[in-house]
């Protein structure tokens, strides 16, 4: 396990906040026009409200951040093969929002959702070898994509021609 001193530890942790938020912004930017396109499509009835997902985004771009910091912090092979597996999955977050909601291509975004969900466990399992605590702060990520992954299927299906 690598020894950081706190200033090396808190810039650690800033670098990973920057890199799960800079991801969020360019989903962000993706969304522009978002609440308009996906206030016209059919929504199932199980479905959240829109202003629901800015705040639980926020929330686990928080603890996916920590999460990967924990990892970091071990500075190991390990650590470094895990921290690959978490910029894959990191890399299919940010091309979601890209596929569904600028290039409106529903069947391409449920793929990705569903080789995110794929890395999100890869990663999750990696993160155990290395910390636990680590792996366990990405269970809400995980239950949330699941959750994203079915309501991204029903939604496509409502609108295929919309998201065609």
């Amino acid at each position: 396990m690598a020894v950081f001193s706190k200033r090396q530890q808190a810039l650690g942790l800033f670098f990973w906040l920057c890199v799960c938020f800079l991801v969020a912004l360019l989903g962000a930017m993706a969304s522009i026009q978002a609440k308009s396109f996906y206030a016209q499509l059919t929504q199932p009835e199980w479905a959240p409200p829109a202003w629901l997902f800015g705040p639980v985004w926020t929330f686990l771009y928080v603890l996916i951040a920590f999460s990967a910091w924990l990892v970091w912090c071990h500075g190991d092979r390990s650590a470094r093969v895990a921290l690959s597996l978490f910029l894959i999955q990191l890399a299919l977050n940010g091309l979601w929002s890209w596929l569904f909601f600028a290039w409106h291509l529903g069947a391409y975004a449920f793929v990705n959702i569903l080789f995110l969900w794929g890395m999100i466990v890869a990663t999750l399992i990696a993160f155990w070898r290395v910390s636990p605590l680590a792996s366990f702060l990405l269970l809400p990520y995980l239950l949330w994509v699941s959750f994203a992954a079915a309501l991204n299927f029903s939604i496509w299906q409502l609108n295929l021609s919309i998201l065609s």
